[in-house]
């Protein structure tokens, strides 16, 4: 019988050894091309694999290293990244400036507490803690050192973003401010333990007539980087011919070009030939009307006594009475500027206590001069916070955060503080609204009987 399927599929050759049939040339052919596809195809699907696994771990890599490096707060300020060592809380409230960055000059020194946009910028993890803090809670407050040589000048500058206050801990200077449409120059001298005040905007410089350093200690009104211009480079920004058509120097343009920019910063400026190069200099100063606006004897002015220490205040005050009319001038110029501070020494006694207290409309920012102490912080969760302090800390508090301060050696703490309010500061301590609170409130929240409420003294105002 015929094989019919033999007949459709051709003719198949015998093997001479086994008698096994052998396909055609033309079908092994199109097996083996067969195959090829296939293998093919299998190579190809093990290099794409392998192409997805390594994109996937290049990309994994990458996003943890930016994850690592920074992250971006909503607000726009970075932060650390989260796999970093916890940095302790109170680093929100506490800046040890004497470990920041020493910036020198010729003439001087400045050292800051402040926010930077860069954190890189930061010496240290504690240092930026602080300065985010700051701008977190916007603040409205920078606080930075300045030390000048004797015969050394803050040449003169001006602040874009922030009004200045300043307290001299030490030596004896000579300022000059220039106001604003008739540029009155308004020039003074202070001397340690007195306060002075530059509007925002306003060209303004500080010169060392003493024989010592001075240092000053100097907060300004805002919690971002600050902005600064000094004159001198003002001037070598300007072009030549727009500098002398300005000034009309005698030589016009060619005398403009005389002036070499020099390769420092003269931030704080004391030339080595400084005496070849002033013949004579005066230190006048203006009337009193005029300095008491830049101007106040805090170390001269009223005491204010409380348990445990002393206040002396450079402020405002909405009832004038009992200022003299040169403290009138500086109250009012601090009211009629926006973004003002008040300033602040304390003193607390030898182990006494600055009680328990919060501030409804301002925060607090303060300078240990001399004395070691300690601060406690309760933070808007409950959470408290506190740590030792010395001299060169700056502290921080954050508006209606209760929080108190008490020496805890031998010596008295003082300290200058700034308070972001250039109104009346409001505050409130824990003995006022503790015995402001009615006995069966206390009684009902405490879970003791209402006559035990009767243990408080009442202070005297």
């Amino acid at each position: 019988m015929d094989n019919q399927a033999f007949e459709m599929h051709g003719e198949r050759i015998q093997s001479p050894s086994k008698g096994k049939e052998w396909p055609r040339k033309e079908e092994r052919k199109g097996n083996w091309s067969l195959m090829k596809i296939f293998l093919v195809c299998l190579l190809a699907c093990v290099i794409t694999t392998a192409i997805g696994v390594l994109v996937l771990s290049l990309v994994y890599t990458s996003t943890t290293g930016i994850v690592k490096e920074v992250s971006m707060k909503d607000d726009g300020a970075s932060s650390t990244k989260p796999d970093e060592k916890s940095v302790d809380v109170k680093f929100q409230f506490l800046n040890h400036l004497t470990k920041s960055k020493v910036f020198n000059f010729a003439g001087g020194e400045i050292q800051w507490a402040r926010f930077r946009n860069d954190v890189n910028e930061y010496e240290n993890d504690e240092e930026m803690e602080f300065g985010k803090s700051i701008n977190n809670h916007r603040s409205s407050m920078t606080f930075g050192t300045l030390r000048i040589k004797s015969k050394g000048l803050r040449v003169p500058h001006w602040h874009f973003n922030a009004n200045e206050h300043g307290y001299l801990q030490q030596g004896t200077a000579w300022i000059g401010v220039i106001g604003a449409d008739d540029s009155t120059v308004t020039t003074y001298n202070v001397t340690a333990g007195q306060v002075i005040f530059f509007p925002r905007n306003t060209v303004h410089w500080i010169k060392n007539v003493g024989t010592e350093d001075c240092l000053f200690l100097l907060f300004f009104t805002t919690h971002e980087e600050l902005q600064t211009l000094d004159v001198d480079d003002a001037f070598f920004s300007t072009p030549e011919d727009i500098a002398a058509r300005a000034l009309k120097p005698r030589g016009g343009v060619n005398f403009i070009r005389t002036f070499k920019k020099q390769v420092e910063d003269q931030a704080v400026n004391l030339p080595p030939n400084l005496d070849e190069l002033v013949k004579s200099a005066d230190y006048v100063q203006s009337p009193d009307h005029l300095v008491w606006q830049y101007f106040y004897n805090l170390k001269g002015s009223r005491e204010y006594h409380f348990p445990g220490g002393i206040f002396q205040w450079a402020r405002y005050r909405r009832n004038s009475t009992g200022l003299n009319e040169t403290e009138k001038i500086f109250s009012e110029s601090l009211n009629k500027h926006e973004n003002t501070l008040t300033l602040a020494t304390l003193r607390i006694f030898s182990n006494q206590l600055g009680q328990p207290h919060f501030h409804f409309n301002a925060n607090e920012m303060g300078y240990v001069i001399s004395g070691c102490g300690q601060a406690g912080v309760i933070t808007s969760s409950g959470a408290v916070s506190s740590f030792n302090i010395g001299i060169g800390d700056v502290i921080f508090f954050p508006v209606g955060t209760q929080h108190y301060l008490k020496s805890i050696c031998d010596e008295d703490l003082l300290l200058i503080l700034a308070y972001s309010t250039g109104d009346q500061l409001e505050t409130l301590r824990m003995t006022d609204y503790f015995h402001a609170t009615a006995d069966h409130i206390l009684a009902q929240i405490f879970f003791k009987e209402q006559d035990e409420f009767q243990k408080f003294p009442k202070s005297k105002k």
